[in-house]
Formats: C-alpha cells, sequence, structure tokens
C-alpha cells in the first residue's frame, strides 16, 4: 500500500470514529432538526457539525483533494488525484426519532476508481473498512458475503427516495415482487450500513434506486472486496451517481435481477 493511500486510510478511520463520537454523545438530546426539501429529508446541526469536522481536518492534511460531501461543505477540484465522498450522518431521519440505525460513511476515489471505504456505527462500535485489492474488515477482523444460494431464504434489505409522494418511481413495485419472493425484508433507514451488512453476511442482498454517491461509494468497494457483487437493477454497471443500485452475495444476483426487471 502507498504511503499516500495508508496515510489517507488512517485519517478516514480515525474521522469516521470521531464523527461517530459526536453522533453517540448526542443521541437522544435536544438537537435543532429542519428539512432540506421534501418534508421528509431532514438534517440536524449534528449533521453538520460532523460534517464540519470530517470535512475541516481533510482540508488541513490535504488540502489539494476534492471533497463532496452531502451537506455541502468542501470543494469538488476537477483535477484534483484525490476524491473524498462523505456521509457525515447517514440515517438522519432515524437519528432525528431516536432510532439507534445510523453511521458515518466514508469514500475516496483516486482518478476516478474507489480506493478506500471506511463506515462507522457508532452504537454497535462496529468500523467497516476496505481498500481495493486488500479485502474488507470489520473491527480489524475480515469480513465475507453470506453463501445463501436459494431466493427464497435469503434476507434482504430496500429503501425509499425522498421523493416518494410525488413520484410513481417510488420502488413500491419493486418491493412487492421481492417480499414475495425471499424470506423476509428489512427497511432501516441507512443504506451506508445495508450495505455494509450485505458485506459482512448479515444481509443476502440490496436494493433502492435515487441514492447519492456517498450513501454508497464507501458501502460498494465493502461488498466486492469481500466477494459480492454490485450493478444496477438490470445487472450492468452501477452508476456512480447512486440512482440505482443493486448489492448482493453474488450467488443470488441473478435472481434479484429478474425480479427487480419484471414489470
Amino acid at each position: 500500500m502507498s504511503d499516500g493511500l495508508e496515510q489517507r486510510l488512517a485519517l478516514a478511520e480515525r474521522l469516521a470514529r470521531e464523527a461517530g463520537a459526536i453522533q453517540r454523545e448526542r443521541f437522544e438530546s435536544r438537537i435543532e432538526i429542519r428539512a432540506k426539501g421534501a418534508a421528509i429529508d431532514l438534517v440536524t446541526e449534528v449533521d453538520h457539525d460532523c460534517e464540519e469536522h470530517v470535512v475541516g481536518s481533510i482540508e488541513r492534511e490535504y488540502p489539494g483533494d476534492a471533497i463532496v460531501a452531502e451537506e455541502g461543505r468542501g470543494g469538488d477540484h476537477p483535477h484534483a488525484e484525490w476524491r473524498w465522498v462523505i456521509d457525515p450522518l447517514d440515517g438522519t431521519t432515524n437519528y432525528a426519532h431516536g432510532y439507534p440505525r445510523f453511521c458515518v460513511s466514508i469514500g475516496l476515489e483516486s482518478r476516478g476508481a474507489t480506493q478506500i471505504g471506511v463506515v462507522y456505527d457508532p452504537l454497535l462500535d462496529e468500523l467497516y473498512a476496505a481498500v481495493r485489492g486488500r479485502g474488507a474488515t470489520r473491527n480489524g477482523t475480515e469480513i465475507r458475503v453470506s453463501q445463501e444460494e436459494q431466493i427464497g431464504n435469503a434476507l434482504v434489505a430496500t429503501g425509499f427516495p425522498y421523493d416518494l409522494r410525488q413520484t410513481l418511481e417510488d420502488n413500491l413495485d419493486h418491493f412487492v415482487r421481492v417480499v414475495k419472493s425471499v424470506r423476509a425484508i428489512r427497511r432501516d433507514g441507512s443504506a451506508a450500513l445495508d450495505l455494509c451488512y450485505v458485506a459482512c453476511g448479515r444481509l443476502d442482498a440490496f436494493w433502492e434506486l435515487k441514492l447519492k454517491p456517498w450513501d454508497v461509494l464507501a458501502g460498494r468497494l465493502l461488498i466486492e472486496e469481500a466477494g459480492g457483487r454490485v450493478t444496477n437493477l438490470q445487472g450492468a454497471p452501477a452508476p456512480r451517481d447512486g440512482r440505482e443500485t443493486l448489492a448482493s452475495n453474488g450467488r443470488l444476483h441473478d435472481a434479484m435481477r429478474r425480479l427487480l426487471s419484471r414489470r
């Protein structure tokens, strides 16, 4: 591993833990909450404080790196070699309601390819990390996707878009088809954690529409390095912007693709 990559990995892991500590300390306390656009798309002061801490630290350590963060802090320099993609608090609605499923997600690209993915769950104290070509870990122990081959035995997860109330592309048609074919579906409100759970075998598959790069960048690398597969719903390479994501242990990918491709 190059010095630049190793140092950035160490920084990503440290900042994920530090932002997670902010979340843990202020969880279920009185915080400011507001809607960003749609009434169900929330942001809290904790989102902003975590982003300020993570982005500010990266800017001090690597002022030439590009940064894309959910709440808008940072600069996406078009010619930078390194690009950080950050969700300072994935699962904001959960956090705002005191529902204990949320995390910090940090991905790092070099020349258009994701090289590092780090996701931290502060309540379970689980740090997921992956480096391209070097595998994926949880708290330093290697993780692998599940071995499940039967769609009827699969535990899968999904989510719904923030414009659910205004659009016909709401994922409900996919949900109805899949729920009748798998063992169970979970909808837990944090795509980044759902992807981690596919990577470590807690879930067998995940799909969602209309996500953003900061929701999926780190988790996609974790799944790939843990032996899984990530595509769009038709099985083609997944768009990097997150608008269409199907992730699985690989063994169930074609079965999930067939379910999600039906009309």
